[in-house]
Parts: structure tokens; sequence; C-alpha cells
């Protein structure tokens, strides 16, 4: 496994480089897409790539040679600099309005939550608190 700087999953790497290799060809959100629903059967990742209607030899010579690698623990490292500690995380932010090249306070959200734990966060940091 590759050294990274979160905890993730075996197949978390290679399936970011898979929807990168997709995107390569036009497909990144649906390659995105595909796997999140097919969680449970990522491998083969080329038969995703078959189904979605890639170039399959090129998306395979993407995840063979580790095209997107270096930019993938680069968004990784970035992600733990800012605290990010899983998926989905979201981050809730002010702009100084005195200066909105400057954030007031920051908000992390990690996990998946309903509707009305994000409306509390949003209101809380609107309010300023």
């Amino acid at each position: 496994m590759l050294d990274m700087p979160l905890p993730m999953h075996n197949k978390a790497f290679p399936a970011a480089e898979a929807v990168r290799c997709a995107g390569d060809q036009g497909k990144f959100w649906e390659m995105h897409n595909r796997l999140f629903e097919n969680q449970q059967a990522l491998e083969p990742w080329n038969a995703h790539a078959e189904a979605l209607g890639l170039k399959v030899p090129e998306f395979e010579a993407c995840m063979k040679n580790d095209k997107h690698a270096e930019a993938i623990r680069a968004d990784s490292k970035e992600a733990a600099k800012a605290g990010i500690t899983g998926t989905p995380t979201f981050m809730i932010a002010l702009s100084d309005p005195k200066d909105p090249t400057k954030v007031k306070g920051i908000v992390a959200m990690v996990g998946a939550k309903p509707y009305e734990s994000f409306k509390a966060d949003l209101d809380k940091a609107l309010a300023g608190n």
C-alpha cells in the first residue's frame, strides 16, 4: 500500500486513481458515481471502465503507470493539513466582510449527516458562534 497521511480503506487509493483515469477520458463524475454505487464490488477496475464506455487499454495503462498517484498523495496531504480525518468532510467557512480574502471561522462536518445537522452548523456559523 502506498504511504498516505490519512487512514483509508485499502481500495481508496486505487479508486481515486480510477476516477482520475476516467477523467482523462471525460468521465470523472460518471466513474465517481459508479464506484460509490458499487462499493462492495470495486474490482476489477477495468469492468467499470468498460461499463462506462471508456477506452479500456488507455484506462488500464493509466492505472498501471500510477499517472495520478502524485496528485492524489498531494491532495491527501492537503486534506490532512486542513484537519480532514474522514470522508465525506464538509468545510463551512465565513469570509470576513471587511476582507473577503480572509476567513473568520471554519466548521468541519465529518461524515454523512442529515439535513438538520447541516442546518444547525450553518445557522451556528452564520450567528458567529
